[in-house]
Formats: structure tokens, C-alpha cells, sequence
């Protein structure tokens, strides 16, 4: 059918109107400032890499990372020269408990907000009777690959990125506290959410979650409900780890566990595929605790759930 003169203008200037308004709609989306790539898939092959390099470290000194020793100072080393090489600006902060000296290490990625810092941090040492590799090699590493999954991809975040690995916190979170003491309280209030990874791999894992900070909170259950992970609340070691002194001092924390010395119940065995009756891990604080008290599942999991967390806060 054709149409007659006057219908072919009333269609022609309706065209024109929707080519108007599609090109408004592009130049709009052009305009936009594009949203950032998504977090990676952390390798577990690279999160091992630097367990195992714990693990030596460890055997070529007494056995143990513990503050004040030698196995420290070395694991403290080969994380500052992974991040130099990788472009971060690290610093070394130095304190003292029970007569030695302690060290934490704050790394931090060029560019983003100032007054918006997003941290994530784990404690390097490790007690004197093991390794520490679960406890806390495993947050140690994951933080680790993580920061260098930053700058693998050279990600541009919004808010400015800050990584910490802190001394003597099996002592009483003397790292930690040491560094929230001694920032200013406009350098507190600038931290807008520490995160916080300490055990992170038991071999008879739980999937646990800090509940201090809805949005944090409500971040890392969306990353395991995509998993179809179910999640419970951390209680085991709330208050006893790293994120204590920031949430003293207001900052909104949040973090991940996969049990210590609790035993497992019934109901988490059925929901996890753990052992009922057996702690969640059995080497917490002792001589095994090495790369074989590991959960690869488990590491998988929750390092991939660090870059999850550490992307999509920091955007």
C-alpha cells in the first residue's frame, strides 16, 4: 500500500525524531564513564605458588614466621618484592613487642580517590610452633595474588586501593593496632571499608562471614550465593583478628573465615561436605599447619571472593 504525500511527511519526520532521539541515546552512552572490567578468576595455582614459598621459608628457618624471628622478616620481604615489582609503592612500618622487633607492610596502588581508600589486609606471622600456613599464610597469599591481579590488569578503580600485611598479630593484633593508632583521624575517616583474611583454607572448611557492615556483609554473601555456596556468621574469631582495632576506630570492616579449632556441626557437614566432629582445623597453631592443611576448594573459593570484594568496593 502506498502512502499518500502527506502520510509520507507525518512518517519521514517520525523517522527522523527516532534517529534524533537514538543518537542523543548514544552520545549519552558515550558520554557515561565506562564501568570497570569485573573482578578476575584468581589462579589457585598462584595463590599456591606463594604458600609454598611460605612453606620454604619457614623450614629454612626454625620452622616457624613468628614475629621477632628471621622466618618474618624473609616472608615480609618476598611479598614487598612481589609488589614492587608489580608498581605498588610499599612501605614498611616498624614497631616492637616482647622486646623484638616487628614489621607490618602497606602497599599501595597508584591513583583513585585519596578520601575514599578501600584496604585489604591480613596478618603474615605466623605462631613459633608452625609454618602458619593456613593461619596465616592462606589470607596472606590471597590478598597477595589479588594486589597483582590489580596490577596484571592495570585496573583504574574510583576509590584508591591499599593492601596491608601486618606484624605480631598472634601476639594481640600489635600490627594493626600500631597502624590504626597512629593515623590521623582524617586518614581514618578516608578508609571507607577494611577488609580482613585470616584463615581462609581449613582443610575442613565452613564458609564463613563477618556481619560488622551490612554492605561489606551483603557483598561477599552475593559472591558465594553465586557459587550456590551457602554462608553463615563468623563468630569464632570475632574481635580476634585484624579488622578489631579499624572497627574500634569507626571504620566499616568486613572480612572471610574458614574455622579454627570450633568442631563442625551436623547441619554445616550436610551443608559444606565436611566431617562432622572434626574442628575445621585440626593444625590450628601447631606443627602441621603446612601446605598439606590446605583446602583447595576452599582457598579457591575465598581468594577469588577477596578480588570479588576488593573490585566491586573499590568502583
Amino acid at each position: 500500500m502506498k502512502l499518500s504525500v502527506s502520510a509520507r511527511a507525518v512518517a519521514a519526520g517520525g523517522l527522523a525524531s527516532v534517529m534524533l532521539l537514538t543518537s542523543g541515546a548514544v552520545a549519552d552512552a558515550a558520554s557515561a564513564p565506562p564501568r570497570p572490567a569485573a573482578a578476575p578468576d584468581l589462579p589457585l595455582a598462584g595463590v599456591k605458588a606463594h604458600l609454598t614459598q611460605l612453606q620454604s621459608i619457614a623450614t629454612a628457618n626454625g620452622g616457624n614466621r613468628a614475629h621477632g624471628r628471621a622466618g618474618y622478616k624473609a616472608s615480609l620481604d618476598y611479598v614487598k618484592a612481589k609488589l614492587d615489582a608489580a608498581g605498588y609503592t610499599t612501605a614498611i612500618q616498624q614497631f616492637t613487642a616482647s622486646g623484638r622487633t616487628g614489621y607490618n607492610l602497606i602497599a599501595d596502588w597508584p591513583g583513585g580517590d585519596a578520601n575514599q581508600v578501600v584496604m585489604a589486609g591480613s596478618h603474615l606471622d605466623s605462631v613459633s610452633s608452625g609454618a602458619g600456613i593456613n593461619d596465616n599464610g592462606s589470607g596472606s597469599a590471597a590478598v597477595l595474588e589479588t594486589a597483582l591481579a590489580v596490577s596484571r590488569a592495570q585496573y583504574k578503580p574510583t576509590k584508591h586501593l591499599r593492601f596491608a600485611w601486618w606484624g605480631a598479630e598472634e601476639l594481640g593484633l600489635v600490627g594493626s593496632r600500631y597502624y590504626v593508632n597512629r593515623l590521623a583521624t582524617g586518614d581514618r575517616s578516608r578508609i571507607s571499608a577494611y577488609l580482613n583474611f585470616d584463615m581462609i583454607g581449613s582443610p575442613n572448611p565452613g564458609y564463613f562471614v563477618y556481619d560488622d557492615d551490612p554492605a561489606i556483609e551483603k557483598t561477599f554473601k552475593d559472591y558465594f550465593s553465586g557459587l550456590g555456596v551457602p554462608t553463615e556468621i563468623e563468630t569464632e574469631g570475632d574481635g580476634r583478628s585484624d579488622h578489631a582495632p579499624f572497627k574500634s576506630a569507626g571504620v566499616p570492616v568486613g572480612g572471610l573465615f574458614t574455622g579454627a579449632s570450633r568442631t563442625m556441626t551436623a547441619a554445616q557437614a550436610a551443608k559444606w561436605g565436611g566431617t562432622a566432629g572434626r574442628a575445621f582445623d585440626r593444625c590450628y597453631h601447631s606443627s602441621c599447619d603446612t601446605t598439606a592443611n590446605i583446602n583447595d576448594t576452599a582457598l579457591d573459593r575465598n581468594s577469588d571472593a577477596v578480588a570479588y570484594a576488593v573490585w566491586e568496593l573499590s568502583e
